[in-house]
C-alpha cells in the first residue's frame, strides 16, 4: 500500500501498477522519485563528515610535516602511512633487477619521487574533501548546460584549489561561495608552502652529504672504524681525533633533528653506493665504542659524548619508523676479528688497553646500538660497514675521475 494520506484509505500497489490508468503510473513514479530524492539528501548530509575529516587529516599532516618540528610518537600520521605502504612494495620490486648497481639506482629514485607523490596525495585529499562538502550542499552551482554531478563538484574544487579560474561553474548558495573562497586561500597557501618546503629538504640533504663525503678520505670507502683510526695514527694526526669526534657529535645531532622533522630524508641515498648516512653513523658508533673499550686516549670524554648522541639518533630514528630492535643472527665482530683488529691497530702504534675485559666491554657497548642500526639497515635496504676494511684498495676520490687517477695516493 502506498500513497495513503492521513484521512485516506491506502491505495493498493496493484492499482498503481495498472497501466490502463495513466494517472496511477504518474503517482507511482512521483512516489518513487520522492523516496530516491530523500535517500540522496540523506547521503549528501552524511558526506559532510568524511569531507571535514579529509580536510582535517591532510591539513594537520601537512602542518606537522612542514611547519611543526616532530617528536618521536607512535600516533597515526598520513605521511607515515604513505611511506609504509609505498616503500615496502618499491623495495620488493628492486629485487627484480639482476645487479646490485641497477638495484641501488632503482632504490635511489624512491626518495625524490616519493616527495612528489606525497604532495600529490595531499592536494588530492584537499580537493576531494572540498568536493564532498560542495556535494553535501546540494551542488549549488550554475553551469552552462544546467546539469551538475559529483564530477562537477570535483572540477570546481580542483580549479579553485589551483586558482585556475576557468569559469563555467558558478556557486549559487552562500555556503558554496564561502567554500570557494576558503579553498582558494588554502590552495594558494599550500602551493606557497610547497615552494618553500623543497629547498629546505634539499639543504638538509646537502649538509648531511657534505660530512659523509669528508669521511671518504679519512675512513675509506666504505668507511670502517679500523681504517679511520689507522689513518689518523699513520699520518700522526691523533691530536685531530678530538676535533673529528666533535664534528661528528654535531653531525649526529643534526641528523637526528632533520630526519625526525623530515622523515623522507632517510630515503634519500648518497651519491656512491658504498656510502650512506646509516653507514657513516655506524662507523662513528663503532669508533667511539672502541675508543671507550680498548684505547688509552685522552679523548675518552669526547668519545663518550659522540657515542651518546649517535646512539640517540639510531634509537629515535628506528622508533620513528616503528621498527623494533633486531637481534643479530650472527655478529659483526667475532672474537677472532677483534683479535685481528687489535693486532692491526697495535702495529701502527695505537696505545691499546692491556686487560681481558676489552671484549666484554665492547660487546656491552655494541648491544646498545647494533639492534637499532640492524633494524634500520633491514628496513631501508642500506648495507652496514664492517669493522675491518675489505679488499678495496682505492677510495671513491681515487676512482671517480676518468683521467687515470685510480692509483694516485698521498705523499707522506
Amino acid at each position: 500500500m502506498v500513497g495513503a494520506g492521513p484521512h485516506q484509505e491506502p491505495v493498493p500497489l496493484s492499482t498503481l501498477m495498472d497501466e490502463s490508468k495513466p494517472i496511477n503510473r504518474r503517482l507511482l513514479v512521483g512516489t518513487i522519485g520522492k523516496e530516491l530524492e530523500n535517500e540522496i539528501k540523506q547521503m549528501r548530509s552524511l558526506a559532510v563528515v568524511p569531507g571535514f575529516v579529509a580536510l582535517f587529516v591532510v591539513l594537520w599532516d601537512a602542518f606537522e610535516t612542514i611547519v611543526l618540528p616532530r617528536r618521536v610518537t607512535d600516533k597515526f600520521l598520513l605521511t607515515r602511512l604513505f611511506y609504509r605502504s609505498t616503500w615496502l612494495p618499491w623495495c620488493a620490486l628492486s629485487h627484480l633487477f639482476p645487479g646490485p648497481k641497477q638495484r641501488e639506482l632503482f632504490l635511489s629514485v624512491y626518495g625524490p619521487l616519493s616527495l612528489i607523490f606525497l604532495l600529490i596525495v595531499w592536494a588530492a585529499g584537499l580537493i576531494a574533501g572540498f568536493a564532498l562538502l560542495h556535494w553535501a550542499d546540494g551542488s549549488a552551482f550554475q553551469t552552462a548546460n544546467g546539469r551538475v554531478s559529483l564530477t562537477t563538484d570535483l572540477y570546481l574544487s580542483g580549479s579553485t584549489f589551483f586558482s585556475l579560474g576557468l569559469g563555467g561553474v558558478a556557486p549559487q548558495s552562500a555556503f558554496a561561495r564561502a567554500l570557494v573562497v576558503v579553498e582558494a586561500g588554502i590552495g594558494f597557501g599550500f602551493l606557497a608552502m610547497m615552494i618553500s618546503y623543497l629547498p629546505v629538504i634539499y639543504q638538509a640533504f646537502s649538509r648531511r652529504e657534505v660530512t659523509i663525503s669528508l669521511l671518504d678520505a679519512r675512513a675509506g670507502s666504505p668507511p670502517t672504524a679500523a681504517e679511520l683510526l689507522c689513518r689518523l695514527r699513520q699520518d700522526h694526526r691523533m691530536e685531530a681525533l678530538q676535533q673529528l669526534l666533535q664534528e661528528w657529535e654535531r653531525w649526529s645531532a643534526e641528523l637526528l633533528e632533520s630526519h625526525l622533522s623530515y622523515p623522507m630524508l632517510a630515503h634519500f641515498r648518497s651519491q656512491h653506493s658504498n656510502q650512506s648516512w646509516l653507514g657513516a653513523l655506524t662507523t662513528i658508533l663503532d669508533t667511539s665504542a672502541f675508543l671507550l673499550a680498548d684505547l688509552e686516549s685522552p679523548n675518552r670524554y669526547q668519545a663518550k659524548l659522540t657515542f651518546a648522541i649517535s646512539r640517540h639518533a639510531a634509537v629515535d630514528l628506528a622508533r620513528m619508523f616503528a621498527l623494533p630492535p633486531v637481534k643479530p643472527a650472527g655478529t659483526r665482530l667475532s672474537a677472532a676479528e677483534l683479535m685481528q683488529l687489535r693486532i692491526h691497530l697495535a702495529s701502527v702504534g695505537l696505545p691499546l688497553v692491556d686487560d681481558r675485559g676489552v671484549e666484554e666491554r665492547l660487546i656491552g657497548l655494541r648491544q646498545m646500538y647494533e639492534p637499532y642500526i640492524l633494524a634500520l639497515s633491514k628496513y631501508l635496504s642500506l648495507a652496514l660497514p664492517t669493522w675491518l676494511p675489505g679488499h678495496q684498495s682505492s677510495d671513491n676520490w681515487q676512482t671517480s675521475a676518468r683521467d687515470g687517477l685510480s692509483h694516485v695516493g698521498f705523499q707522506a
